[in-house]
């Protein structure tokens, strides 16, 4: 079990002991360059003095600080800069528990992360929120949990497994680890002024706590207006600068996300860059990070390096990503800088634009070298209640995956949902697609999509069309990660390929399977709510690329596309997209025929 850091308050007499020298710290770092994030500068040779997991001094020479029993770190040539912290975040897109979660990002500088875990909300209710709760306060790193706003994301047109409720909102705000209320998805609720939305929103102010944003509609208008009025503190649904401009301009901050599938930092951070406006309000995040990601490319690292590589000035990208995040949470006092009396969260690194992760300390302690963690992530003990949860009610066959056509219809005109490569919206397209025997057919670019109820064992599945993905042949991918509801999501070419996939997740208690001609080509067992493996992030990710190299066989090219997939059922980003209740028109929040009649 990893030990509880104490709070300042308990700890003040040792620091202020050993910042004036009475005391002897545990660790002191000499002969390193330290990017002060307050001021924007480096400070040469400034020296630090760690105690209790805390920094006690910070400042031109520590040596005041030594004993015999400290240890120091020579970090001669080399930066020390805050623990990397992100915004906003979901544990269970990387597939992971936030102890393999956790153990995959320690190595890239990660050491503080605000979480949203409204995947599981939707499938276990407040009682899977409070199991990732308990997880993450195990870690030997900060994870924060933000109580999740909206299961439904947008009730009357999903069917989620459990709902939140508000006062289910006001129980968790009382939880130790609770930073604020989770992305408020259901901006038309709050628009129009829903009793429940605006309840949920004002048990979080009135614990002081943060309520997270997400505005997914075009207009800035009044609409926009009457969003940011109702409470939302941030937003990270921005794809272009207008969008950043409108979110900081209206007092909220502008967390610009770079995830494995989400690219929305360069068409944004121009407005810092280009047009100078003041960076305080801008945070960096990642919001869907998959598990290859996490192994192979980095995690919070990555997105500094990408913002730098924008025009970013590495400077400026470092406090979006440490001391602009701490502050928006009213955590200022407690980390996201080197400081007196923050948590003893630091990186050494040898440069400040590729930002290799040398050496990783949090909470005063060494936690990863060179690549490599060097402590324990404990787990939690899942049980069982949380590793049943797929029940589709029935087996599968090509019949419920029949899309059936006007009669005497040779052809029809149908409403088919357009994915955007490395975007969460999508495009409400119409395609003249062929009727055969009756059934409507998917041709060329287009494919067949469908929502299989996985909750309640209903049997029932809706059924649309999709393109952009490119598939060819006779093949289908199905997965039970299918934001917010988490239905099972399979899109093919093909129906018996549809039926054996979806069937397949059924036997094994969920997760992600390629199937073409009949044959499974990738599988990834989710056994955790159907969502997460407890396995660790490098089996995960290998798991992950074979899944996207099966993807490639069958015939796609866009990058990450499974994160586009998964987001399918998504009813709450436009333009179109389907639950287990039909086809979704999100631009007007409405029901819609995947037949135009």
């Amino acid at each position: 079990m990893t030990q509880k850091l104490q709070s300042w308050a308990d700890v003040a007499p040792r620091l202020i002991a050993v910042a004036a020298g009475r005391d002897a710290a545990d660790l002191v770092i000499t002969g390193g360059k330290l990017v002060n994030v307050q001021t924007r500068e480096v400070l040469e040779g400034w020296q630090v003095a760690i105690a209790e997991g805390r920094f006690a001094y910070v400042g031109p020479d520590a040596s005041h600080c030594i004993g015999p029993d400290t240890q120091t770190i020579d970090a001669t040539g080399r930066y020390l800069i805050p623990g990397l912290c992100d915004g906003h975040m979901h544990i269970e897109s990387g597939m992971l528990t936030p102890a393999e979660f956790a153990a995959a990002v320690i190595p890239h500088g990660t050491t503080t992360m605000f979480t949203d875990p409204h995947e599981i909300a939707n499938v276990l209710g407040l009682e899977g929120v409070r199991m990732m709760h308990d997880e993450a306060l195990m870690q030997p790193v900060n994870i924060f949990t933000q109580m999740p706003s909206c299961a439904p994301s947008a009730p009357g047109l999903e069917t989620t497994g459990f709902e939140i409720s508000a006062e289910d909102v006001a129980e968790a705000m009382g939880w130790p680890g609770i930073i604020g209320l989770g992305e408020m998805m259901n901006f038309p609720g709050v628009i129009n002024g829903d009793p429940q939305m605006l309840a949920e929103m004002a048990a979080t102010m009135n614990a002081g706590k943060t309520v997270g944003g997400h505005y997914a509609s075009p207009d800035k208008g009044a609409a926009f207006s009457a969003y940011v009025a109702g409470g939302a503190a941030d937003d990270h649904e921005g794809t272009a600068e207008t969008d950043a401009l409108a979110r900081v301009r209206n007092g909220m901050r502008s967390m610009m996300r770079l995830g494995s599938a989400w690219y929305d930092v360069e068409s944004q951070i121009t407005a810092v860059t280009e047009r100078g406006l003041d960076p305080r309000n801008f945070i960096l995040c990642t919001d869907d990070c998959m598990a290859e990601t996490l192994v192979n490319d980095g995690h919070m690292n990555r997105v500094v390096r990408h913002a730098i590589e924008c025009g970013c000035d590495p400077l400026v990208a470092l406090q979006m990503a440490t001391i602009n995040t701490a502050t928006h949470f009213g955590l200022e006092r407690e980390l996201g800088s080197i400081a007196p009396g923050r948590r003893a969260d630091v990186i050494v690194t040898s440069d400040l634009k590729s930002l290799p992760i040398e050496q990783v300390i949090a909470r005063g302690k060494t936690v990863a070298i060179n690549g490599q963690i060097t402590v324990e992530c404990p787990h939690f003990n899942w049980p069982d209640s949380a590793r049943q949860t797929v029940h589709m009610g029935k087996t599968l066959d090509e019949a419920d995956f029949d899309i059936p056509a006007p009669e005497g219809a040779n052809a029809v005109t149908a409403k088919v949902i357009g994915v955007v490569e490395n975007q969460a919206p999508t495009k409400a397209l119409t395609f003249e697609l062929p009727v055969t025997e009756g059934r409507v057919q998917a041709t060329g670019e287009v494919c067949q999509i469908a929502l299989v109820e996985r909750h309640r064992g209903t049997g029932h599945v809706s059924n649309g069309f999709v393109s952009g993905f490119g598939y060819t042949g006779d093949m289908a991918i199905a997965s039970t990660v299918a934001h917010d509801s988490h239905h099972m999501i399979v899109v093919g070419t093909s129906r018996a390929n549809m039926a054996l996939a979806a069937n397949r997740l059924g036997d094994v208690g969920g997760g992600v399977t390629v199937f073409k001609d009949g044959r499974e080509l990738a599988l990834i067992e989710l056994p955790i709510a159907g969502l997460m493996s407890d396995k660790p992030a490098a089996e995960v990710a290998a798991q992950a690329k074979k899944m996207i190299e099966a993807m490639a066989v069958c015939g796609c090219t866009m990058n990450n596309a499974y994160m586009q997939h998964s987001l399918l059922a998504l009813v709450v980003i436009p333009e179109l997209r389907i639950s287990d209740l039909g086809l979704v028109d999100v631009t007007k929040f409405e029901l819609t025929n995947v037949v135009e009649i």
